[in-house]
């Protein structure tokens, strides 16, 4: 017989279903890869690769009304290790810190009860990753330690606070929306509450201006951009202008600095803080749906935007091309603009069904996740695809260009590349001013789409039923499915695979509510539904047996049904042989669930049913055990004596098993019976066999019981609840009765437990659920509504015999244990139906071992996705997970690590953002441009005659602006120039007029400088010392010593705060930088070091031979406590005299572990 296992493992688990208004903004998608959501009261965790859920995080009582993961920004190590932390917060004010792979609450905060407003980890310094900001009604800014629940600091404000807003390039910058303008706080600091109230300035908001006082037609933005000056006023606009209120949405701009973005309705508007001036808008026409969202994206310069109908955008800031000169103020400058590049499609859009929010992967930029009111998590995902060069685009939209670069290094031909990897690897940099278009031979245009690749849905609203499959059997042990069948209010059934908990089957059976669900067998059910009464109380009954695996429907009653008093409830027999209809006021009928056939339909005197209940007690054995008998007496008479004895008795054992297991009692009508009462508490027994009814004994009404309600029976245990809350059990083998008042009302259900001996019962009321031993004939556990728990019980039943499932009046559906608690578990004991690519699910230790294998494996000749072959000193369970996280990877993934020439720059690159580690990608995006900048410059300078052929030769791609001081100067310089063209227009006071030439001054546009000091007004304070200052910048611009004279005094204004310095960047400074910002992490320095020697960074003499042996050697340690030997013997033997004592050490520990496998 061949060996098999059956996965009947059940965790508990949560299905949730449609949201509470006030989830609304309770989304947040990590660095860690994760989607975060809150359903109610319960955070759910979701894989948005896979469309999973992997956890259910239940402590609060109340509605989740923010989530948000902690940031990554930090160096990770076995001290710092990668770890999913994420806070929520309720509307009672309540912040719950949670360590998400265990389920568990790490930190509990409650000082105010009213909801946050808004909140958000510190992401800056290094003192600290457990710093929580956050915005609590009506005026207070809170700053928590998340880890002690310690409150550090308080700040309160006279306007009432609605969000808040960091500045991604200055921690200390702190925008705040308020109800009617924006606090700007320029010192907030971790270690203390900001010391000013701030600069609060007000909004004109968009509908007051004269772009809506008419109509604005369809190329009219630019227009309106122009009318559209003055936004920020430290004035408060007048009642007659509609003031912020009408506000969505603030948000400083990720990809370049002092940046804002404000959303509204119809329309987004960019700001440019230095001049308080709008200097971009994206205008909605008027047929155009309404915006809700907007997520400014930091690699390229675009925007999610998504609207009142479900349908997400993707605006692309226009590249200008256009070569810059000295701009003449008359003229129009070119605002920044986005352009429509692709759109999702739209939702259908009702009272109930309505777009909520939407979340975008910080670390790709190119998958966003659509959350519906209804509970749907939608996966979108841009693709690229190239297109023909003749391809016509609308006017003033420019073509889009694929990168010219992957993970760092610029394309060769015939590379491998996954273009769909993250934002910047699918559309190159947006063209600014003064540069010309890519020109790449490997470059193409390309064309955006977005693409559903995931969906995640909901339980439909609630009321539901609920039914559990039959439970498990030696006999069914082949076939069986923990399902669970759920009745929905729109008449479908769905049916649930609990061990995965995803959705099995979705089937549209009923035109009504379902009321009742019953199985037949493992793989049918029945299930009943009522309409709406009419004037006579009478209503459509709808009675249909399913058959699962095809999902075909069978009227069970026929044409019966129409017209008639509702049913009331369906029992099915023990042996699945019958069925029971009772009807709320008509007599029972008895069915034949194998044939579909009525049995009999009770008299018109028969008594009302007010609970009715099958005894597990039956004749089955008995019959077959005759019926075998009668078969093997005929078979003897067809044979002689002698034949007779030489047939052994063990084969007659196998005939008689073999015809047990053929199903033989299909032809059999086996006894069985049943109990029931009446509305005066009176106990009937009947027995069933075939058609025939026989009536049993009757048990006179216990006077401490009310109206029986329910009926549970199992073995020779019976009980019995009424409409009072009592419950009666009666041992029928030593005929005794014993009567429990619960004092919790009206007993709705009762139902024991599967598995042989298992006395436990479960109890539903009104207001909760409790669980009783009905040996010991005491409760067990309890649950009640409003204390417990802040939701209402539906429906109850047993999903194994020791763990039950509720539904509930807010959409969920839960899998508890016994005791009735928490509903949270460890994610790694879930049986997932896809890997999920998450390391941080590893223990600190393995994660970090899995991230150098992948980062460098200088060992072999070749990489290996396949942890086996190497020497890696760690228990076999957790070298199991580990290798499920490499099988869980992309076949595009894989094979881009087993590329060989793909370079160790590259792959720091693509490791760090698998893992979302915030730190190191920006490390390693900045090091990897650099590097191969400085290499290539290197390469071009040797056969180059002249710097004409070196300047062909180099490379058109540079750092996106994002990257701010860190980008070339011949770039940064440009783009600064473009803005502050833009800036010079948008004037509209004499100290914009000041800041705009103070920038063209340090950019180096003297003339056009001096023409702005000479345009100030004589009878301005400044007029006479604008005049000497154009002057004198006249004069010296082309003097020697007075060029040495500036510099001087910049270099002193400069030091003392006094003037904004220039950045100047070249290699020799920029190794210094990133060799002194890494020292501390010997991982990221030796292989930082490692490529510098690849790529002739690093001038290898006595001096760095110090620097790279103690590198090298401090590596080489990290590598042997994280157990990749192999590696550690490498990067010790690299590190000369610094590392021969371990590597002498090493040598040990190899030899003695390989005696040890010889032994």
């Amino acid at each position: 017989m061949m060996p098999f296992t059956v996965n009947i493992k059940l965790s508990p688990r949560t299905l949730t279903g449609a949201l509470n208004i006030q989830n609304k903004t309770a989304v947040d998608w990590g660095w860690q890869g994760l989607i975060a959501q809150g359903c109610h009261s319960v955070v759910l965790v979701i894989d948005p690769v896979t469309a999973q859920m992997i956890q259910a995080l239940e402590r609060h009582k109340a509605n989740v009304v923010k989530v948000k993961w902690a940031r990554e920004n930090y160096h990770h190590s076995t001290g710092s290790p990668y770890s999913l932390r994420l806070a929520s917060a309720d509307v009672t004010g309540k912040i719950i810190v949670w360590d998400v792979t265990s389920g568990t609450a790490c930190c509990e905060i409650q000082e105010y009860s009213k909801p946050i407003q808004d909140m958000e980890w510190m992401w800056n310094q290094d003192a600290s990753r457990d710093l929580l900001l956050a915005v609590h009604p009506p005026n207070y800014i809170v700053l928590w330690n998340a880890d002690t629940g310690t409150k550090l600091w308080k700040k309160s404000y006279t306007e009432n606070i609605l969000s808040f807003s960091f500045d991604p390039f200055d921690p200390s910058n702190l925008a705040l929306l308020t109800s009617d303008g924006i606090v700007f706080i320029s010192d907030f600091s971790h270690s203390k509450a900001p010391g000013s109230t701030g600069k609060k300035v007000y909004i004109s908001s968009p509908y007051s201006s004269p772009v809506h006082s008419k109509p604005t037609p369809a190329t009219g933005a630019k227009k309106a951009l122009n009318k559209v000056k003055v936004l920020i006023t430290n004035e408060k606009p007048s009642a007659e202008s509609v003031t912020l209120n009408d506000c969505l949405q603030l948000s400083y701009l990720p990809s370049k600095r002092n940046h804002m973005l404000l959303l509204y309705p119809r329309e987004i508007l960019i700001l440019d803080l230095e001049v308080s001036q709008t200097v971009g808008v994206v205008a909605i026409e008027r047929t155009g749906i309404p915006f809700i969202q907007v997520i400014p994206c930091r690699q390229r310069d675009t925007l999610f935007c998504l609207h009142e109908n479900g349908c997400i955008t993707l605006r692309v800031r226009r590249s200008n091309c256009s070569a810059v000169k000295e701009p003449d103020p008359d003229q129009s400058v070119q605002e920044l603009a986005y352009d429509l590049r692709c759109q999702c499609d739209a939702m259908r859009v009702t009272k109930t069904v309505r777009p909520y929010r939407m979340v975008c992967s910080p670390v790709s930029e190119n998958s966003a996740a659509l959350i519906v009111s209804d509970g749907r998590v939608m996966m979108w995902e841009l693709k690229a695809h190239a297109t023909r060069p003749d391809t016509q685009y609308s006017s003033g939209v420019s073509p889009l260009y694929s990168p010219i670069s992957f993970c760092g290094v610029p394309l060769r031909l015939h590379q491998r590349r996954i273009p769909d990897l993250s934002l910047d690897s699918m559309i190159g940099q947006s063209v600014i001013a003064g540069e010309e278009p890519p020109k790449a031979p490997l470059q193409q245009e390309v064309q955006l789409k977005f693409l559903l690749t995931g969906l995640l849905s909901g339980l439909p609203l609630p009321p539901f039923v609920i039914r559990m499959s039959p439970p498990l059997t030696t006999k069914n042990i082949n076939q069986y499915q923990p399902l669970l069948a759920v009745g929905t209010s729109n008449g479908s059934v769905l049916v649930y695979h609990l061990t995965s908990g995803l959705l099995h089957k979705e089937l549209s059976i009923h035109s009504c509510e379902v009321k009742g669900i019953e199985w037949a067998n493992l793989t049918s059910f029945l299930s009943f539904a009522t309409s709406t009464p009419n004037n006579q109380g009478l209503v459509r009954n709808e009675l249909q047996l399913v058959n699962l695996p095809t999902g075909r429907s069978l009227a069970f009653r026929g044409e019966l049904g129409n017209d008639e008093t509702p049913i009331e409830m369906i029992k099915v027999s023990h042996l699945k042989q019958y069925l029971v209809v009772v009807f709320k006021d008509k007599p029972l009928e008895l069915w034949d669930i194998r044939t579909c056939t009525l049995l009999r339909e009770m008299a018109k005197n028969f008594p009302i049913v007010t609970a009715l209940e099958w005894s597990p007690s039956h004749n089955l054995k008995s019959m077959k055990k005759k019926q075998l008998a009668a078969r093997e007496a005929i078979a003897r008479q067809t044979v002689s004596d002698t034949e007779v004895c030489s047939v052994e008795s063990s084969v007659i054992s196998l005939v008689q098993e073999a015809e047990s297991r053929s199903g033989l009692s299909q032809s059999i009508s086996a006894r069985e019976h049943f109990v029931f009462t009446d509305t005066d508490g009176q106990v009937y027994h009947l027995t069933v066999e075939g058609n025939s009814v026989k009536d049993g004994a009757r048990i006179p009404p216990d006077g401490s019981m009310g109206s029986i309600a329910c009926i549970a029976w199992k073995g020779d245990t019976l009980v019995l609840g009424d409409v009072d809350g009592n419950l009666n059990f009666w041992d029928l083998k030593a005929r005794l009765s014993r009567g429990i008042p619960t004092h919790r009302g009206w007993v709705k259900k009762i139902r024991f437990a599967p598995g042989k001996g298992n006395q436990k019962l479960l109890v539903m009321f009104n207001d909760g659920a409790e669980v009783w031993d009905t040996k010991e004939v005491q409760m067990v556990s309890s649950l009640r509504s409003g204390r417990n728990v802040n939701y209402k019980v539906l429906d109850v039943d047993w999903c194994t015999s020791d763990k039950v499932v509720l539904a509930s009046d807010d959409g969920c559906i839960r899998v508890l244990e016994m005791a009735m608690k928490s509903a949270s578990y460890r994610v790694d004991e879930q049986e997932l139906t896809d890997p999920v690519w998450c390391p941080y699910l590893l223990l600190p230790r393995a994660s970090l071992a899995l991230k150098a294998f992948l980062l460098h494996q200088p060992w072999n000749g070749s990489y290996t996705l396949d942890v086996a072959q190497i020497n890696y000193t760690e228990k076999e369970d957790i070298k199991s997970l580990i290798q499920e996280q490499l099988n869980s990877l992309s076949n595009d993934i894989k094979s881009i690590f087993l590329d060989p020439e793909f370079s160790l720059l590259q792959r720091c690159l693509l490791v760090s953002r698998l893992y979302g580690d915030e730190s190191d990608l920006q490390f390693w995006t900045v090091a990897a441009h650099y590097l191969h900048s400085f290499s290539q410059g290197e390469q071009l300078s040797e056969p180059a005659a002249n710097g004409a052929a070196a300047a062909q030769g180099k490379p058109g791609n540079h750092l996106d602006i994002c990257y701010d001081t860190l980008c070339e100067n011949a770039y940064f310089q440009k783009f600064q120039l473009e803005r502050v063209h833009l800036q010079e227009v948008k004037r509209s006071n004499y100290d914009h007029t000041k800041k705009c030439a103070d920038q063209l001054l340090l950019l180096g546009q003297t003339d056009r400088a001096v023409q702005l000091l000479l345009e100030t007004n004589a009878e301005n304070t400044s007029y006479y010392c604008d005049s000497l200052k154009a002057c004198l910048v006249t004069t010296i611009t082309s003097s020697g010593p007075s060029q040495s004279t500036i510099k001087l005094v910049a270099t002193n204004m400069i030091a003392n705060g006094k003037l904004a310095g220039q950045v100047e960047t070249d290699h020799k400074k920029l190794k210094q930088i990133f060799l002194s910002s890494s020292m501390r992490y010997f991982d990221r320095t030796a292989l930082f070091v490692e490529v510098c020697l690849k790529h002739g960074v690093i001038e290898v003499n006595d001096n760095t031979n110090k620097l790279i042996s103690s590198v090298f050697a401090d590596y080489a340690r990290t590598l042997k406590a994280l157990g990749l030997k192999q590696g550690a013997v490498v990067f010790a033997s690299k590190a000369g005299a610094d590392g021969t004592d371990l590597l002498n050490e090493l040598t040990r520990i190899r030899g003695a572990s390989r005696g040890e496998e010889e032994q």
